[in-house]
């Protein structure tokens, strides 16, 4: 399926008609998909519009003594974390020349990109007075010397570099030859700007939890929680790579090229290598906090036996299905490691933002119905959004010819 260049030099009237032809829905309507997703993100809508309406308490469980519910934990610090992959592999293109990857990069920075605008908004929802979330911007009242005054502004400016990584597509949509060759100049500057603010920010919300000491059960905090978080964003993002690469490929086959889906399987295994190293090194840190810490005495309890499933159960099984994955050339390997490293991210952030803080208190946080529901619903319709971006924008399939003359 490919879309219609469209050529700047037309009319006004031309350009409407363009993009009003593009925000035309497409393909079928009656999926299992769109059936479950739409009701879901009709619900979830007439939840936020009541969640403004009548405060935050009126549909959330959270609280003054637990003020971080499921939009921070899940999809704020744990959907960070999955993003995690386009710093990874624009690195590793861009920078280190890895051009076998290269085909992945675009779907992967527009994933990220979404993913973070989403997870902005997701913070909004949270926050009892939404409208303070401009002040590490406007500069009222800054906070200059908190770590959440750095991650503000390590997200508001990563999705701009992201923007700016993907922007030569919309260009290629566009037809806009002139501004395509601009920003594809920029690119590189952007990939480098972008690799530094993703690693400072992925640790920054681990450095968020540094003041809880006294709220995070010792077999979750330590000194290295900024270092665990950045190390597991690389796993997490590039078994996120891997199990949203295996459904586009089937969902999205008309937009690979025969070419591109001759190399999935080496880029499949090449990615498992990479997340069987990080998890190693995961592995190491967690281990050396643990003796460091003289941690045995907590094992024997409930949240002993509950952080033994989280280590063996989603970090070495994942890891050792990732070294059978390349050593014997199985895909489907890869696969089912990246399902269990995403569970056991979900795990590990739920773990380390609700679960485990303040795990001893008489009154334990759960989340009501309709954060759940809104939750999925922020999820359904980053899904459509990246949807209409793949169907319409070259993506996933090949840039057109103009575009690849000038690379």
């Amino acid at each position: 399926m490919t879309s219609p260049a469209f050529p700047l030099k037309k009319e006004k009237k031309s350009v409407w008609r363009f993009l009003v032809n593009e925000l035309k829905p497409r393909g079928k309507w009656l999926t299992p998909f769109n059936i479950i997703s739409i009701p879901v993100i009709v619900a979830g809508l007439a939840i936020i519009v009541f969640r403004f309406i009548h405060g935050i308490g009126a549909v959330s469980n959270v609280s003054q003594e637990i003020p971080w519910g499921l939009w921070k934990g899940f999809n704020v610090i744990t959907g960070v974390a999955f993003a995690g992959g386009a710093y990874v592999l624009t690195f590793v293109v861009y920078v280190m020349g890895v051009q076998k990857f290269h085909s992945i990069v675009r779907v992967t920075v527009l994933n990220g990109f979404l993913a973070y605008v989403f997870y902005a908004g997701a913070l909004v929802l949270d926050l009892g007075k939404p409208w303070n979330i401009f002040n590490p911007i406007i500069g009222n009242n800054f906070g200059a010397n908190s770590v959440l005054f750095l991650v503000a502004w390590h997200f508001l400016l990563y999705i701009v570099a992201q923007l700016i990584e993907f922007s030569p597509a919309i260009a290629e949509w566009l037809g806009a030859r002139r501004i395509h060759k601009i920003l594809t100049g920029l690119t590189l500057g952007a990939v480098i700007f972008g690799i530094t603010l993703s690693t400072l920010h992925q640790s920054g919300l681990g450095a968020l939890f540094l003041m809880a000491k006294e709220k995070i059960h010792p077999l979750w905090y330590s000194g290295f929680i900024p270092l665990l978080f950045l190390v597991s964003s690389v796993f997490a993002g590039l078994s996120m790579v891997i199990f949203e690469g295996s459904i586009s490929e089937r969902v999205f086959s008309d937009q690979i090229t025969e070419n591109d889906k001759k190399t999935r399987k080496e880029i499949v295994l090449s990615l498992s290598r990479i997340c069987a190293f990080s998890m190693f090194i995961y592995l190491f840190l967690q281990v050396l906090v643990f003796v460091h810490g003289h941690r045995w005495a907590y094992i024997n309890s409930q949240m002993g036996y509950w952080f033994m499933l989280e280590i063996f159960g989603f970090v070495l099984l994942p890891m050792l299905l990732f070294i059978q994955s390349f050593r014997k050339g199985s895909i489907f390997r890869a696969r089912v490691a990246a399902v269990i490293t995403i569970v056991g991210i979900v795990l590990n952030r739920l773990n380390v933002s609700i679960i485990a803080f303040r795990w001893d208190s008489a009154m334990h946080y759960t989340p009501s119905w309709m954060e759940i529901v809104v939750s999925f619903a922020i999820i359904f319709i980053e899904i459509w959004i990246f949807r209409w971006f793949i169907s319409r924008m070259p993506v996933l399939r090949e840039s057109p010819s103009w575009a690849k003359n000038k690379h």
